[in-house]
């Protein structure tokens, strides 16, 4: 992940327009404070630091930015102190502002961040601020107002493929289509993820295949997804759950990832699953009608509905630390209630 952190700001893949502006703040020399928001891995740091090593050369880096970290001590008496007297100091010889980078700013406590807005104020001339957070919310409205806001949002796949394939040429690791999917699909928006899936994957397996992306991640595959939902909605009661805990205890799955995966599939499925919808007669099981699912599994909208706020309440549930064993029956039983009801309906 150091290793490929960009050096300059052209290196940087995404947000053109955000780079666009502070190239431009840049080389009018009309640098504001900023306050760079968004989720992790979308590239906030590599960009204030790639603007750092643009306004200044290697030997001034050190006494013209000062660069704060959540794991540094950055209570308010570090604002009323280190940062203070950086900040009030000029540099003799050099025309120019000094940069403060204050990284992970939503950790900062409200009475550091309440003195840090005059200290903003007092010494615009010779400093500039900036201030990298993931949650805007975080951060007192009084600073948000003194600082020019970017949003960085997720990377989307089709900026973090060219990233990720320049970093497998270079270290030469073999990657599957499928591979590089589930990467892209695993990390969500988040390059520096992306890389680290990468890395444990190539070193684990060797070769980075789908499969071997969602094992190393202990992530459900999306097979076992579609059994555990086959076996929901066709088996009675006992197999499935049976059959689900064994699938369970061999991958080592958590439910929270099962849920998780199969609330997307009753949102927006796309994998052939059977429903048994008509019985052949009174004693004998149900007859296999297969339904083709190329957008969801095929429940009518007010079941649906039920499902899905049977599938949250489990969710709050979980999150609330309850016993997983318990949770997993009432999900099959969910999913058993709403068979019923598309049989009855049918």
């Amino acid at each position: 992940v150091e290793k490929y952190r960009p050096q300059a700001l052209s290196e940087l893949v995404s947000h053109r327009d955000i780079l666009s502006t502070v190239q431009r703040f840049i080389s009018e020399d009309r640098l504001p404070h900023l306050l760079l928001y968004g989720p992790p891995g979308t590239g906030k740091t590599s960009t204030i630091l790639a603007c750092a090593r643009q306004l200044y050369r290697e030997r001034e880096f050190g006494s013209m930015v000062l660069e704060l970290n959540a794991s540094d001590d950055r209570g308010i008496d570090i604002v009323r102190g280190p940062i203070l007297s950086f900040a009030s100091t000029r540099t003799i010889f050099k025309k120019g502002f000094k940069l403060v980078i204050l990284d992970e700013a939503d950790a900062m406590t409200q009475d550091a961040q309440n003195a840090l807005r005059r200290v903003i104020e007092k010494f615009t001339e010779n400093t500039r601020f900036c201030l990298i957070c993931n949650y805007l919310s975080k951060i007192i409205p009084a600073l948000q107002s003194r600082c020019t806001r970017f949003r960085f949002g997720p990377l989307t796949p089709e900026l973090m493929v060219p990233r990720l394939q320049h970093v497998i040429q270079e270290e030469g690791v073999d990657v599957t289509e499928d591979g590089m999917k589930a990467l892209v699909t695993l990390s969500s928006g988040d390059m520096r993820r992306a890389l680290n899936i990468l890395q444990s994957t190539s070193m684990a397996f060797g070769k980075v295949t789908e499969e071997n992306v969602y094992t190393c991640t202990g992530h459900p595959l999306k097979s076992d997804i579609a059994n555990i939902l086959d076996w929901m909605l066709n088996q009675d009661f006992s197999t499935a759950y049976r059959k689900t805990m064994e699938l369970k205890t061999l991958k080592g799955l958590a439910l929270q990832d099962i849920l998780t995966e199969i609330h997307l599939f009753v949102h927006r499925g796309g994998h052939r699953v059977q429903l048994q919808l008509t019985p052949k007669g009174p004693n004998t099981p149900w007859a296999l009608t297969e339904c083709l699912l190329l957008s969801t599994v095929d429940f009518p909208p007010s079941i649906r509905i039920q499902l899905l706020i049977k599938l949250a309440d489990i969710e709050y549930r979980l999150a609330a630390g309850t016993s997983e064993k318990i949770q997993l029956s009432s999900l099959i039983a969910a999913f058993q209630v709403t068979r019923d009801l598309v049989v009855a309906e049918a």
